[in-house]
């Protein structure tokens, strides 16, 4: 098979741009909100769309229903049995797209300005996946494809991926595969390679506090009845001292510290102005007497991600209300177990509620274990190589401090060794209003899945 070179496909990605540019905003147009039942129907259009688009580049496609939205498994397995197997993740459900008035243009109809393309999903995760498929199209185009490809890109991501999930064990022999490319993640900075060898775990809970059978007057109650607000309020500033450390018992006991050589290769530079100038935030949290990147990326960490209760509409209603919620996130590292801090976390507030207020804890289901990964692995050198190729710079090597749940039951399930990458940055607005995704990383999405492929099928590892 004659290999093709990094300038044969520059220039197919230039010719071909104007088709390329039209398929990218018809995948953008669909309102593939997987949260909302009111878009099941667009949902369900958008895989069928991506289903005959590979369909027709000679894909062997299957549509594996879920109790919620399909997954689209799809496998080219023409490459042999002495060629490895690549499985290439992606979803494409998207998040709501309110406040729909903050939008400078629909969120479904995209916009192309200043070599940016605006809408929902643009970057997470179809653009992502635009460029892979893309990359194929070209591949086959060229010639044929050197290894073995099965792709896995399902609908239900923004929602904890329950329907893949609950599959996994049942097709574990059509998803087996040598190598697992997890393509949703992001840059560090634009004009420099990256990838991932690292994401966090996660754990989420709902807490409501509750003091009375309904609101009182605070004129005649207030210093009689304890206020679920208060309570509450109380309880959430425990689990943190004042230097950012969490003080909920055991939380700290599982952690598994990086070693002098695994920390080698990981670049922890930090550049404060820029964050400060992208975010209008300081990074001042968590952690102290860690370095900023050490607490984004391998220390875990609680958030309180909402807070209500009581009256807060226009005016005044002085009433000691009968309940107050939050919602809390924890991001986790190896090897803490999401189910064993979602219970400490349950059972540091219950057993520190105020008499007079009961404390009800819900652990969500659709929790998810940190991964790391090894820069020796044979995956990571061919994306590493092909990254440099693309970009004409040394690849850095980082961790992500967001949480993929099904990363780790999906590598599981396929057997091989995972690679986390992608094209995102921190700028593009996702889940956000105005998402949007640069098309010079379209086009160098499109060449660097190339060429990872080609150097998997060529390299002696």
């Amino acid at each position: 098979m004659v290999e093709i070179s990094l300038e044969r496909t520059k220039k197919w990605v230039e010719n071909h741009r104007e088709k390329w540019l039209s398929e990218f905003t018809t995948f953008l147009s669909f309102p593939s909100i997987s949260s909302e039942p009111q878009f099941q129907q667009s949902v369900l259009d958008c895989a069928e769309w991506l289903a005959q688009f590979l369909e027709k580049l000679d894909f062997h496609v299957e549509m594996w229903p879920t109790e919620g939205h399909p997954i689209i498994f799809a496998s080219h397995l023409k490459a042999g049995p002495k060629k490895p197997t690549l499985l290439i993740y992606h979803h494409y459900d998207v998040q709501p797209a309110d406040p729909l008035e903050a939008w400078e243009s629909p969120p479904f109809h995209p916009r192309i300005l200043n070599g940016q393309v605006y809408a929902r999903g643009a970057q997470d995760n179809k653009g992502q996946c635009f460029y892979t498929l893309q990359a194929l199209k070209m591949l086959m185009e060229m010639g044929d494809l050197p290894i073995n490809i099965k792709l896995c890109i399902e609908g239900e991501e923004e929602v904890g991926s329950a329907g893949l999930a609950k599959i996994l064990p049942k097709k574990k022999k059509e998803l087996q595969a040598d190598y697992l490319a997890i393509v949703d993640l992001a840059l560090r900075q634009a004009d420099a390679p990256s990838l991932t060898l690292g994401i966090r775990g996660i754990v989420t809970l709902e807490v409501q506090a509750k003091g009375s059978a309904t609101d009182l007057h605070s004129g005649s109650h207030g210093g009689i009845a304890y206020n679920p607000i208060h309570a509450l309020v109380n309880l959430l500033s425990m689990m943190r001292d004042n230097q950012g450390k969490i003080a909920i018992p055991g939380f700290y006991k599982d952690v598994k510290t990086l070693s002098k050589e695994e920390r080698e290769p990981i670049s922890f530079e930090f550049d404060e102005k820029a964050y400060l100038k992208d975010t209008g935030a300081k990074p001042t949290g968590g952690e102290t007497e860690f370095s900023i990147l050490e607490r984004a990326w391998i220390r875990p960490s609680l958030e309180i991600n909402g807070i209500c209760g009581g009256y807060i509409g226009k005016g005044f209603k002085t009433v000691i209300p009968a309940e107050a919620h939050a919602k809390i996130s924890c991001r986790l590292v190896p090897d803490q177990d999401p189910q064993k801090i979602g219970a400490l976390v349950a059972e540091f507030l219950k057993k520190n509620a105020p008499q007079g207020i009961e404390i009800d804890v819900v652990v969500h289901p659709g929790q998810g274990k940190a991964v790391r990964l090894s820069p020796q692995a044979a995956v990571v050198y061919a994306f590493s190589r092909a990254f440099e190729e693309v970009f004409d710079k040394q690849c850095q090597f980082i961790f992500e401090g967001a949480s993929i749940p099904i990363v780790p039951e999906l590598a599981l399930a396929c057997g091989g060794e995972t690679i986390l990458l992608g094209l995102g940055l921190t700028t593009d607005q996702i889940h956000a209003p105005n998402e949007h995704f640069g098309i010079d990383r379209l086009e160098k999405g499109m060449l660097i899945m190339a060429r990872a492929i080609e150097n998997l099928s060529k390299f002696n590892f």
